[in-house]
């Protein structure tokens, strides 16, 4: 009855091709100005690092974190509690040999992943966990949701930093991989 162009499913793929194109060419990252906070620092180290997939249940304290991952050609997998999120970077750890990596919102989110952390330390698993903090001008005063990560996690961790300024992000990051690979793999934490 109809021809080729009376066919439905192919005028949808058509201007579906067409419309994801266009959708392309405008949400190119380098089609956008791009700020260097500290946020899009950790991401591009996280690139540079080879990261392909971190794991994350989304949290306040590192929103600027997740908002230069979605620029990134990295793969982002949410759960829906810390405890999962640092156990599925544990086992990517274990069955790829390169550190999995878990971003957690500051104090209750880290201390629910702690778990995963303790369990990478056993298995001497690579694991890089990274955890929001409360502003500096607030550390050291009962800020909400403040921890001491290096008490926390100090004695089941290779490593535990607080990056104090965005620029030190990739000596931080360098260390952080190595620390997490070198001789007996393990977890390192980073706030």
């Amino acid at each position: 009855m109809g021809g080729e162009t009376d066919d439905p499913l192919r005028r949808f793929c058509r201007r579906s091709e067409a419309e994801t194109a266009a959708g392309d060419r405008l949400l190119r990252p380098a089609d956008r100005p791009v700020t260097r906070t500290g946020a899009r620092i950790l991401v591009d180290q996280l690139v540079v690092h080879g990261v392909d997939t971190v794991f994350c249940v989304p949290g306040e304290s590192y929103i600027g974190a997740l908002d230069a991952l979605r620029d990134a050609p990295i793969r982002l997998v949410v759960a829906r509690h810390e405890a999962g999120a640092a156990n599925m970077a544990e086992a990517y750890g274990k069955l790829t040999g390169r550190p999995g990596i878990c971003f957690v919102t500051r104090a209750p989110g880290a201390t629910h992943a702690a778990t995963g952390v303790y369990t990478a330390f056993q298995d001497s698993t690579p694991l890089i966990l990274f955890v929001g903090q409360v502003p500096r001008g607030h550390r050291g005063r009962e800020a909400f949701q403040e921890l001491d990560y290096a008490a926390a996690f100090g004695s089941y961790s290779k490593w535990v930093d607080e990056v104090e300024q965005p620029g030190s992000f990739p000596e931080t990051m360098a260390h952080a991989f190595q620390t997490a690979l070198s001789g007996r793999p393990g977890p390192v934490v980073v706030a």
